[in-house]
């Protein structure tokens, strides 16, 4: 098939989160398929991973997104206009001509588009669309706001998590096929389009590639966050509960340990705090993921916002990394607490789990060969992405 592929930023293969899916995606859809990509970028810097995505797009088209959401003309676009910050800060006008002219002149079989915020880009055509959304967004925003922001300012964040949903509501049911990426999204995507029919294909991982790099753990014993991107809410949310109210106990009772954040984007506070408490450590923009999930301990994630599956987790599993979260953070993941992973949902039982492994190294090895066996089984791309065909194929012949 020829397919017009429509993604939010540039797909990276070294990177954690959304970038690394999208890569995958395309380098394993493309063994079958002609793809083009159209994506934004930051800045020019990114122009750099160009070359490796040629290798499996028949063309890359990529496109100025702003560095910051909180502009001026942002702002005033998204409490004036139809759009909320969210939409306003991904849209492109040159894009969305540069899309209408390459349908014009050629013929693509389907579009797939991922995340509801890069549809805009899109004018009104016949060519079958495939919506696939990652989590559902406007209660990640909502999460957000109800636990970070202050009162006086929720007013005017409500408005924009109302807009949110309103836009992803109408695009959900202007796509020809919506796909989730766990069962809980699916039924919350049914709950508010009573009716839709949401096909699920999970986040996966590059199994070969995380379990090729052996290292050694560390001492003293590394208690990671990572590898994360920090610009995103929920990654903010659990490094802050993890370092604030779950760090506090663990360093009481295995006193030689360090808490261990990496990611890009690090929030500013973590790094003040990383001067004066010598326990905690950070390290930014890392090469290679694989050296910190090889020669950390384990990985505590905190996350209590709802939505899509968790890559770093599906990382840290595929390096054979023990791993503490809660049952949010390991929702769609088919995990059973005390098996493949310690699933807790209070700070103080992620505490718990987090100092048993932390005290039993067999027992921490026992997890982190069971998860690592676990998703090597169900989450691998190489297999995940096989799930794509059945659904295009049912798309092509219902148009």
């Amino acid at each position: 098939m020829k397919i017009l592929m429509l993604v939010p930023y540039l797909p990276k293969p070294e990177t954690s989160g959304g970038q690394t899916r999208w890569y995958n995606i395309i380098k394993y859809l493309s063994k079958k398929h002609d793809i083009t990509l159209f994506s934004l970028a930051k800045d020019t810097s990114e122009e750099k991973f160009i070359p490796e995505l040629r290798k499996y797009c028949k063309k890359v088209m990529v496109f100025d997104r702003p560095k910051k959401p909180w502009t001026v003309r942002n702002v005033l676009l998204s409490l004036f206009g139809p759009f909320p910050l969210m939409v306003i800060r991904n849209l492109s006008l040159k894009e969305r001509r540069a899309v209408s002219l390459e349908l014009a002149n050629e013929k693509y079989d389907l579009i797939h588009a991922e995340t509801f915020y890069v549809m805009p880009h899109l004018a009104r055509t016949d060519v079958p669309t495939i919506l696939v959304e990652q989590t559902i967004w406007h209660d990640v925003y909502k999460h957000h706001v109800e636990t970070k922001v202050p009162r006086i300012l929720r007013p005017f964040y409500m408005y924009d998590v109302l807009k949110v949903k309103y836009w992803e509501k109408h695009y959900w049911t202007k796509a020809s096929k919506l796909v989730a990426v766990s069962a809980e999204d699916r039924s919350e995507m049914i709950k508010l389009i009573p009716g839709v029919k949401v096909d699920i294909i999970p986040n996966g991982v590059d199994t070969e590639f995380y379990a090729a790099k052996k290292m050694e753990r560390k001492l003293p014993p590394k208690v990671l966050y990572g590898v994360s991107n920090f610009e995103w809410l929920q990654n903010q949310e659990a490094s802050e509960i993890l370092i604030k109210k779950i760090w506090p106990k663990v360093k009481k009772e295995v006193p030689n340990a360090k808490v261990w954040i990496v990611g890009r984007e690090i929030p500013e506070w973590i790094k003040r705090l990383s001067e004066s408490d010598e326990s905690i450590e950070i390290t930014e923009n890392i090469p290679d993921a694989r050296d910190a999930y090889g020669s950390a301990s384990i990985m505590v994630a905190p996350i209590k916002g709802a939505g899509g599956t968790r890559l770093k987790i599906l990382e840290a599993m595929a390096a054979g990394l023990p791993v503490v979260s809660t049952s949010i953070g390991v929702a769609g993941l088919n995990i059973t607490q005390g098996e493949q992973a310690l699933i807790a949902d209070s700070d103080e039982a992620l505490a718990r789990e987090a100092i048993k492994l932390l005290k039993n190294p067999d027992l921490a090895n026992r997890i982190g060969q069971k998860g690592q066996n676990h998703v090597h089984r169900y989450f691998d791309w190489k297999e995940v992405v096989k799930l794509h065909d059945p659904i295009y194929a049912s798309v092509i012949s219902s148009k």
